[in-house]
């Protein structure tokens, strides 16, 4: 990675503007995964070692046009002052006079973590105010750091519009390892390269397929979006979902595999069917997907192929549940994948919020190699795309 770190950098004495991703979950006011929050503490920890005060900005859901606060960040602030052991001062705003009071009496080693940004419909607007907002927020630091890998995706102003006002701009520990894990993985991998790939929608994925077919030795395919797959080569699917306006692309991409000889594109073979979705429906495994009847997911044989691959693979890049994993009986192609994962000695990461659940439920997230915190970014990075929240980094000399 070419861009400055918070490794590149002093703190010392200084006020570090850093964007970190506190997007969790909350219910009655309390945080109930606090996943991403400890993702940051490697990055926080080591500005306050080095004699940095800190203040964090980051945004929470998708509030509407001002103040909610059912989407207000005190409770990060709460959950985030017990795993570091020390007091966060928290702001209910995160621009104004009151910010300004509590940035100018802010000590070497003290917290301030400011209102949801995403309060300000400047944060995500495309026009002038978006810059504004972001120069504004650009006053609080010495310098900036990203480490909100979630949101390196989006050109916000909290993201990559501070940069502009605000340098050096430097990655922080997560966000470099993101990327670095992500990147080797597809530009260097240890072969066999495999990548499996579920979800419901082949439009959410069609970009990695075309970026990653000539890459990896195979692609795995599973969950709803198999069926758009399967549709396009004429094959029944019954009442199983399917993108109508994709299957001319589906086609594509399955010529393209057959072509390259070298390059498997694998589809289920078998499935589990059932009238309806719902838990505990009765359910049978299928060859051929009757009329009447909707595919849920990946059926024995489909998993037994799968899980050869994964055993023989060198990396694996899972993104994606292979079926309605939430439901049983409909739960059994994402386990039996994420246990030859967790079993296997390959580099694994495991990106997208529903695989990585199975792998938190599951209990193995210990087990795997990676487990990315963003599932949109990851899936921008595994396109090939370039992502803002990065490119706007200050380059190393």
């Amino acid at each position: 990675m070419n861009k400055k770190t918070v490794k590149d950098v002093s703190f010392q004495g200084k006020k570090a503007l850093v964007r970190v991703d506190f997007n969790v979950p909350l219910a009655d006011g309390v945080v109930q995964d606090d996943t991403r929050i400890r993702a940051a503490l490697p990055t926080l920890n080591h500005i306050l070692e080095d004699g940095g005060s800190l203040v964090l900005m980051s945004h929470l859901g998708r509030p509407k046009g001002g103040p909610d606060p059912k989407f207000s960040l005190k409770p990060a602030a709460d959950r985030l002052s017990e795993l570091i052991g020390k007091p966060v001062q928290f702001v209910s705003d995160c621009i104004g006079d009151e910010v300004k009071a509590a940035v100018d009496s802010l000590q070497p080693g003290g917290i301030l973590l400011l209102e949801n940004v995403r309060f300000h419909e400047a944060e995500t607007a495309k026009d002038d105010s978006c810059r504004e907002f972001a120069k504004q927020l650009a006053q609080w630091g010495d310098l900036f750091v990203n480490d909100a890998f979630g949101s390196a995706h989006r050109p916000h102003a909290s993201v990559s519009g501070v940069t502009e006002f605000l340098q050096p701009s430097v990655a922080g520990f997560l966000l470099e390892k993101e990327i670095e894990y992500l990147v080797n993985a597809t530009t260097d991998p240890e072969r066999p390269f495999v990548a499996i790939l579920g979800g419901a929608k082949v439009s959410d994925k069609i970009g990695v397929i075309k970026n990653l077919l000539p890459k990896v030795d195979a692609l795995l395919i599973g969950g709803a979006m198999a069926y758009t797959f399967m549709a396009s080569e004429g094959k029944d699917i019954g009442n199983s979902l399917v993108e109508e306006d994709k299957l001319d692309e589906a086609s594509e991409l399955l010529i393209d595999a057959e072509e390259s000889k070298k390059n498997e594109m694998l589809i289920p073979v078998d499935h589990v069917v059932a009238e309806k979705l719902e838990a505990n429906t009765p359910s049978e495994v299928v060859r051929d997907i009757p009329d009447g009847k909707m595919a849920l997911d990946i059926g024995p044989k489909t998993r037994e192929m799968y899980c050869e691959w994964i055993k023989k693979a060198k990396t694996v890049i899972w993104n994606g549940p292979m079926g309605v994993f939430e439901t049983p009986p409909f739960h059994e192609g994402t386990e039996a994948v994420a246990k030859a994962l967790a079993d296997s000695d390959c580099m694994s990461i495991i990106g997208g919020g529903d695989s990585v659940s199975a792998i938190n439920k599951l209990g193995f997230a210990d087990k795997v190699t990676h487990i990315s915190t963003g599932g949109g970014a990851s899936l921008e990075l595994l396109e090939g795309k370039e992502l803002p929240g990065l490119t706007s980094l200050t380059d190393r000399d």
